[in-house]
């Protein structure tokens, strides 16, 4: 008697190999027998006509405040992701002194974009050491599985304080204390060490990231315990991540493939194309694939679409720049009141119109809202605008002006319409640099910021993205499904040593997903207040995932959620 059968279901396994038509039983949270499966189950689900793939494996996360209170860890969760990874980029909430909890607050606020009030109001502080913290993560029922790294920021704060906060020199004795905790982390059940050095992170108080600009003396000092373990992966957002120092991508690839070797340890890192310096993520992975041939582990951590702002009401907007945002008092309206009043008074329109036009030379206004590369996003929301989709473009199309069509257009839909501005991946207009960092043999998929930047975007459902877009939607250059699913399962549980998961067949753990891949579909990012205290966020739901399996319970059917919470946190490499 198995425990569960989904029959019948186009399966396509998590390793890259073609799809074929199976049935797929488990049993006791394993997977058991995968092709013509016989015998009666206690549940059976039809999945003729659908796709069934492994549970997706997102390991670029920022839920480590949310997972204190939140059991299903949405929206990741409705994106058919089953395990997750957090504490990355070098921020998280321990090792902790009791008189800084609000400090790494304010770090995972300034970095990540988490409000501070809900964390400060969600998080019931219980730890002082991470295998403390991890027993609290361990302590609650979840619907997903929950992996952890231990990041440098609280790291080097909580040995060296305001020295380590202000990322002063650390010495040989605070190093060797950074290790002896890295190595308490991941003796407890740490899956590896992050950190950042990219001047884009910064905490609420304008200072950077703890460990920015650690020496390579601190950073081998701490990975070294990797080595030592043999187990673990040190993960960064790298200098230069942003385009903010040309010379520093290949720098940084080059000792981080020392790294990698010295430690016989992956060594894992954001790859992007930026505006400032558009080809050198080529290079990059050039880097990559000659570390790989030398059998050294340097994995890019790619991104499946633009890494954009969302414009909008909702969110926020250049006119929030403008004099009259605060002087008629229209700024501090609730955002539907908001759109009432700019719509029943033209008089404030045409001034919000004409203040921003004359602030078109300031560089926030032309570096990350100029009306020639912000786009419509729409509903279904599209990530490869082509160039007629620009706010300039529809202005031109229209016979108006661009900043008024601007404005027009956050209007439409009772102003719950957002336009896209790409920070990243869009320099030419298209989504092919993307494309080709996907296809490349040493990357995974990552970056999706899973419970971050919850007011400027939502790219948790970039694991659905990837199935939509790149595997049935594009017109030209689509990638294979095999691939598609490849690239968030099996690709992204080996990189942390999750060998147990990402693949479906028998003795791997029992999590899938039923998708009705015709129907399967993003819906645009939609404002809530639903984080501790009433903070809000945006949120990202999809129709078409019929079911999701977490250890051989269905944990999702039609997208919500069953009551069942067979999650676990996950301690070490499978």
């Amino acid at each position: 008697m198995h425990d569960l059968l989904i029959r019948a279901g186009t399966v396509v396994d998590g390793t890259g190999s073609p799809g074929r038509t199976a049935d797929v039983a488990i049993t006791d949270g394993v997977v058991t027998e995968v092709g013509r499966v016989d015998g009666a189950a206690r549940r059976v689900i039809d999945a003729d006509g659908a796709l069934v793939t492994p549970g997706f494996v997102d390991v670029h996360t920022h839920y480590d405040g949310q997972a204190t209170w939140d059991p299903l860890l949405t929206p990741s969760c409705w994106h058919g992701v089953t395990t997750i990874v957090m504490g990355n980029c070098g921020v998280g909430f321990a090792p902790v002194a009791t008189d800084r909890h609000q400090w790494l607050i304010g770090l995972m606020e300034g970095v990540e974009d988490i409000p501070g009030a809900a964390l400060s109001e969600g998080i019931q502080w219980g730890w002082e050491t991470f295998p403390e913290y991890l027993d609290a993560i361990e302590s609650q029922p979840r619907a997903v599985d929950v992996g952890a790294q231990v990041p440098h920021g609280a790291v080097r704060a909580f040995v060296m304080g305001e020295r380590g906060a202000k990322n002063e020199p650390a010495t040989d004795a605070d190093i060797s204390a950074m290790a002896d905790i890295v190595r308490e982390g991941i003796a407890a059940g740490a899956l590896g060490f992050s950190t950042s050095r990219t001047l884009a992170h910064r905490a609420i108080d304008g200072e950077p990231v703890p460990g920015t600009f650690a020496a390579e003396g601190e950073l081998f000092g701490i990975g070294s315990v990797l080595g030592e373990l043999r187990t673990g992966v040190f993960e960064l957002a790298p200098a230069g991540a942003l385009g903010e120092d040309l010379a520093a991508p290949e720098k940084e690839v080059a000792w981080m493939r020392r790294l990698a070797a010295a430690t016989g340890r992956p060594v894992t890192f954001a790859l992007t194309q930026n505006n400032a310096d558009p080809t050198a993520w080529r290079r990059q992975l050039e880097l990559a694939a000659q570390a790989a041939a030398e059998g050294v582990p340097v994995r890019p951590q790619v991104h499946g679409r633009t890494v954009s702002i969302l414009l909008g009401f909702t969110t926020f907007h250049p006119f929030n720049f403008t004099a009259a945002w605060g002087e008629t008092g229209v700024g501090l309206l609730p955002w539907a009141e908001q759109v009432a009043r700019i719509t029943g008074d033209p008089d404030l329109r045409s001034r919000l119109v004409r203040e921003l036009a004359a602030m078109a030379d300031d560089p926030i206004i032309r570096g990350f809202m100029n009306p020639e590369r912000v786009y419509l996003l729409g509903d279904p929301p599209d990530y490869e605008p082509g160039p007629d989709r620009s706010v300039a473009a529809i202005a031109r199309q229209r016979g108006g002006e661009a900043w008024d069509t601007l404005l027009d257009l956050m209007l439409a839909d009772g102003g719950r319409e957002l336009l896209n501005s790409p920070v990243l991946n869009y320099t030419d207009g298209n989504l092919e640099p993307v494309r080709e960092m996907l296809l490349h043999p040493t990357s995974a998929f990552g970056l999706g910021d899973g419970g971050a930047h919850a007011g400027q975007t939502c790219d948790a459902s970039t694991t659905t993205f990837m199935l939509t877009h790149w595997a049935r939607d594009r017109a030209d250059g689509r990638l294979p499904v095999e691939l598609a699913v490849h690239k968030v399962t099996q690709a992204t549980a080996t990189l942390y040593e999750l060998g147990d998961r990402g693949v479906l067949a028998p003795g791997y753990v029992g999590d899938a997903n039923v998708i009705d891949f015709d129907k399967l579909q993003l819906h645009r990012p939609h404002k809530v207040a639903d984080l501790p205290g009433g903070a809000s966020r945006l949120l990202q739901t999809a129709d078409g995932y019929v079911a999701t399996v977490k250890s051989g319970e269905v944990t999702f059917e039609d997208g919500t959620h069953t009551g069942a919470l067979p999650g676990v946190l996950l301690r070490g490499p499978r």
